[in-house]
């Protein structure tokens, strides 16, 4: 099995896991979830820098870490502290089945559009950049679909991770430095929107998207 070929299984398993991510009610749970898929993730940057030779990979890897493993699913955990794990009853606006049959049609059009895409970093690694790109629509998918504001931040973070993918299968020999910028821009967005989280549950006393409709001053 050559590198190419492990990245593109480890994208499969991508889906895997932000499906759970989609699906699953409890924001803590969903967190280790995250925890689970930013390790997916960090396991294809190391097999395409073994295969490509890019150092700049195994960069992207450490610094992952860092803030996919163990910042950002902290952060969001801390906040379910806070609020008391509210609003883990709340049901999203589309039922298990549903949410699959979006998810699988999604990761279809992104296949069908890689199709058409004839430059050579993607040769090897089309199923992979069609799974990068459909975290787009899961992540989207994920905050109109969820009612708990809480759950609406992974919608976010499974963007954020689509487009670090996306990153590292064409250009895998970009420099750090634009790795850090995705990076740190994820992190401190997830940050600010726990505290705008927090502070609407002190104030409304719920995370519900559909109870805070209405700005009242």
């Amino acid at each position: 099995m050559n590198g190419f070929t492990l990245v593109n299984i480890l994208g499969a398993l991508l889906i895997v896991t932000s499906l759970y991510i989609v699906l699953e009610r409890a924001p803590r749970k969903a967190a280790f979830g995250y925890v689970v898929q930013s390790l997916v993730l960090i396991g294809c940057f190391l097999a395409l820098g073994v295969t490509t030779g890019s150092v700049e990979l195994y960069e992207w890897s450490a610094t992952a870490f860092i803030t996919k493993v163990v910042v950002v699913p902290s952060v969001v955990i801390f906040l379910s502290k806070k609020i008391g794990d509210a609003g883990s009853d709340l049901e999203p606006r589309l039922t298990t089945t549903k949410a699959i049959v979006l998810v699988a049609a999604e990761v279809a059009v992104c296949f069908i559009a890689v199709q058409g895409i004839n430059l050579p970093a993607a040769a090897e690694v089309k199923p992979a950049l069609a799974i990068s790109l459909a975290h787009f629509f899961i992540g989207l998918t994920c905050i109109v679909t969820q009612r708990n504001i809480v759950k609406q931040l992974f919608g976010y973070c499974l963007m954020e991770n689509g487009s670090h993918l996306t990153l590292a299968l064409l250009a895998s020999n970009a420099p750090s430095l634009v790795e850090i910028g995705i990076t740190t821009d994820a992190f401190f967005a997830v940050i600010i929107l726990s505290v705008l989280v927090y502070r609407m549950h002190n104030v409304a006393h719920t995370v519900s998207a559909d109870d805070l409709t209405e700005l009242k001053g």
